[in-house]
């Protein structure tokens, strides 16, 4: 397990983040970075900052990293897990809605990077980012929030090839989680992408992998598999997509009746 690491973790007030949080701040110093902050509170003392801030401007990064090493001294990890997605029919016309997801999921920890490069001035250092697996196969329902997820599997990708070897990069690929990622997402309930797993497993994947210095962190056995056998059977991934195409009709029939 992590520990003795000045860390910097973002939206960590609920879901895989604060599973994160649970796993690590009573062995590390944690800078824990939500624009929520309610669950927070009960972790906060002398080893876990609490900062409210919503991560969306170049601002707000330069503040966090301002404010981490106020607090920290330094910083060993820098964890940018904040993101939010959106379940929809994409049948509008609004530059601001999906400018406001991408400076979240997509700038935001771009930057990030680019500061934490920059801090590290040639030290040893590890940035993670949760990417997503909705980020290598998109789903109906989550257009914007999968192409958001798409520029970041592209960035590590690319990064990788030239980050300088004194930073460790590692990109956790979840699928669905268990988390208020769906209510996030709308409002209207609507059926979960399949499979699920549980944030906890997912938080204790990462930060295992963060620990063995992994490049990847793919915390769904079924996952990994499913992608092999769609690949060489593409009649599989034609039926799956089926199945979800089929449960995001149903949405849109649900909020068609709720419009009435």
């Amino acid at each position: 397990m992590i520990c003795n690491k000045r860390i910097v973790l973002t939206g960590c007030n609920s879901g895989i983040g604060l599973e994160v949080l649970k796993l690590i701040h009573k062995s590390n110093t944690v800078f824990c970075v939500d624009k929520n902050i309610d669950k927070l509170k009960a972790y906060e003392n002398e080893n876990v900052f609490v900062f409210q801030k919503d991560v969306s401007s170049k601002e707000a990064v330069d503040e966090i990293f301002e404010k981490a090493l106020e607090k920290m001294g330094e910083i060993d990890i820098f964890y940018a897990n904040a993101g939010y997605p959106y379940y929809e029919e994409m049948n509008y016309c609004d530059w601001n809605r999906v400018a406001r997801m991408f400076e979240t999921n997509v700038f935001s920890p771009i930057y990030s990077y680019q500061k934490y490069v920059e801090y590290l001035d040639g030290r040893k250092g590890v940035f993670a980012i949760t990417v997503s697996a909705i980020g290598t196969m998109a789903m109906p329902g989550f257009t914007i929030y999968s192409a958001s997820k798409f520029a970041m599997h592209g960035f590590q990708e690319g990064i990788r090839l030239e980050k300088p070897e004194n930073v460790q990069l590692t990109c956790l690929y979840p699928v669905a989680t268990e988390t208020g990622f769906f209510k996030a997402a709308n409002e209207i309930e609507f059926k979960k992408p399949f499979p699920v797993q549980k944030p906890d497993v997912v938080a204790r994947k990462m930060v295992e992998g963060i620990e063995k210095g992994k490049d990847t962190v793919s915390p769904c056995v079924l996952f990994d598999i499913s992608k092999q056998l769609m690949k060489f059977v593409p009649a599989v991934k034609t039926a799956y997509l089926y199945l979800e195409k089929r449960k995001f009709k149903e949405f849109k029939q649900k909020v068609k009746e709720l419009n009435k």
